[in-house]
């Protein structure tokens, strides 16, 4: 069994709250990278991992009829895709910098909130 397979294995074992706690533990790092002299390849490996966080969470939250929220975060993995997909631009850019930065800032908010509350069941 490789390496990611077993880290699937162990993350998913967790309750959705612990899993979006690592996910928000990984966007404070990234935040702090993204004001601070840090590692291009520390960044891109968090960047990566945390939407490994999201499609390892999300199916779950689905199943626990938290669609909104589901479909919230979906937009956070559609953001850190985005990043990828233009990293050297953003990268090379303080003012894209800059901007990713507040953008990290607000999803940081958003993760810790919803980790906070309780799903919203399509059922109440």
């Amino acid at each position: 069994m490789n390496d990611f397979v077993s880290k699937e294995q162990s993350f998913v074992q967790d309750d959705v709250t612990i899993r979006l706690h690592h996910l928000a533990a990984h966007l404070e790092q990234i935040q702090s990278s993204w004001t601070g002299v840090s590692s291009q390849e520390l960044m891109l490996t968090l960047v990566k991992e945390s939407r490994y966080f999201l499609e390892w969470t999300l199916p779950d939250m689905v199943k626990a009829d938290d669609i909104d929220r589901a479909c919230e975060l979906v937009d956070l993995g559609r953001m850190l895709t985005r990043w990828l997909f233009n990293w050297d631009n953003i990268w090379s850019d303080a003012e894209q910098k800059q901007s990713a930065s507040l953008e990290t800032s607000y999803w940081l908010r958003r993760v810790l909130e919803i980790s906070r509350t309780e799903p919203e069941s399509l059922s109440a």
